[in-house]
């Protein structure tokens, strides 16, 4: 694999990793499934989901990668566990339809970013958002999008993404910590941090099963687990790299990024609404955060800011959900890479204008996504590493790392015993969700 591209460095490959994990899930989504699922009683679970989780199972995707230096199918294979390729095969899947509707918000993202220059959400933010979520504008703004993700993904691994995601991710941290530290002044915001850090056990015992599942999809989508990024990412990583070190970074970088877009987004609602809205649908964060951005002096400035944030978080998640199917065919078929990834790109255009042009039909996508693919995707992903890839795994995680080998044992009694158990649990209850949003179930069974 010696002709195979390789981070230039290792801030790279974190970056590039961070880019990946920051992305409109902790930004756009993140703030609304927190204010639809209980507020800080969410914020607890869906931290726990991050570290007790979404970490342990980011070193699995680590392992896999560097050890096999393939993409996210042909790493099983190259191991030596041909049939568990399916298992990156699921992960390909969930990347192209998560990029399939993730591309149409990034479409949107394009829309108020030009809707903040002319003030063109300003006047209605309900009409605005109607106009440009669905319909010619909204598949027009999605082509776009795409073929920003395409130019980039098809310069490679070094001059596109590493180079892409060493602009955005450090612009990301300094405009949104100047955007919350600019709307802390607003009058009404310590009851937007008191909504967003003062959890409610009670609504945990209550919601068990509502609060879980999007918790736990929130944690997996916002680090990027389950779509094959970080084996196809850690592919490219030397052997001298410590994969915990790189991990906790990466992790703790990417909750940091979340919880400031929730002291941007509650303030701003509870400054002018006194509340948050009571619907978390796709299209909440944009309707209501461009309300009130048109209440409040210099708004319009503000909004503009918060959309070019958002617009550097969608890109650096989308270039990430492309190259795992770009590097899937480049590297079984010797396809030239920016073929493939214009080739691949057009693909996914064409499979999101459904979701273009129907609201309904991205909610469904994102559904689909977070509670049965990703949890799938990852439960299968744990059992090969605990169960089916012997020690192996155990010893390319030591390799570089300062951690030591009691640090490895745990992690892999972990993966083995504790990760199956959780997100098994966690995939039943988001297959009853969708039966019940489905009409196929009449409400959730609760079992004790």
């Amino acid at each position: 694999m010696s002709d195979r591209e390789t981070w230039t460095s290792r801030v790279g490959f974190i970056l590039a990793a961070v880019g990946s994990a920051v992305g409109l899930g902790n930004i756009w989504s993140f703030p609304f499934q927190t204010a639809s699922n209980g507020g800080a009683a969410f914020l607890v679970v869906y931290l726990c989901a991050v570290f007790l989780l979404g970490f342990p199972v980011m070193l699995g995707e680590f392992v896999i990668g560097r050890r096999s230096e393939r993409n996210a199918v042909e790493a099983f294979r190259s191991l030596g566990f041909g049939e568990w390729s399916v298992v990156g095969g699921l992960a390909v899947v969930s990347s192209f339809v998560t990029l399939a509707f993730y591309s149409v918000v990034g479409g949107w993202v394009l829309s108020y970013i030009v809707g903040s220059v002319t003030g063109g959400y300003l006047g209605d933010a309900g009409a605005y958002f109607g106009a440009v979520s669905a319909g010619p504008i909204a598949v027009g703004a999605h082509a776009a999008f795409m073929a920003l993700t395409i130019g980039i993904v098809a310069l490679g691994v070094t001059d596109g993404i590493e180079r892409a995601t060493k602009l955005m991710v450090p612009a990301i941290f300094v405009l949104m910590g100047g955007l919350a530290v600019w709307v802390s002044t607003f009058e009404g915001a310590a009851a937007g941090y008191a909504y967003y850090l003062s959890p409610d056990v009670g609504v945990i015992a209550d919601n068990i099963a509502g609060i879980v599942p999007p918790a736990v999809g929130q944690a997996f989508f916002t680090l990027s687990l389950g779509f094959g990024v970080m084996i196809a990412y850690s592919s490219y990583l030397g052997r001298d790299d410590s994969l915990p070190a790189d991990g906790s970074a990466i992790v703790v970088v990417n909750t940091l990024v979340a919880l400031i877009a929730g002291f941007v987004v509650f303030p701003v609602l509870f400054a002018i609404e006194g509340s948050v809205p009571d619907s978390g649908g796709a299209g909440t964060a944009f309707t209501a955060l461009a309300g009130a951005f048109s209440q409040i002096p210099g708004g319009q400035l503000i909004g503009l800011g918060f959309f070019v944030v958002l617009l550097f978080a969608a890109l650096s998640s989308s270039i990430s959900l492309l190259e795992v199917p770009t590097a899937f065919v480049a590297d079984r078929t010797g396809y030239d890479r920016t073929a493939t990834a214009v080739g691949l790109g057009a693909f996914v255009a064409l499979a999101g204008v459904p979701t273009a042009l129907d609201t309904g039909i991205l909610g469904w996508y994102n559904d689909i996504v977070f509670e049965l693919l990703l949890p799938l995707a990852v439960l299968s992903l744990s059992l090969f590493v605990g169960w089916v890839a012997d020690d192996q795994l155990a010893v390319e995680l030591n390799l570089g790392s300062s951690f030591g080998s009691g640090f490895s044992t745990v992690w892999l009694w972990w993966i083995r015993i504790v990760i199956p158990v959780a997100i098994g649990g966690t995939l039943l209850l988001g297959i009853q969700s969708l039966l019940v949003k489905a009409g196929i179930l009449a409400a959730p069974i609760v079992l004790g």
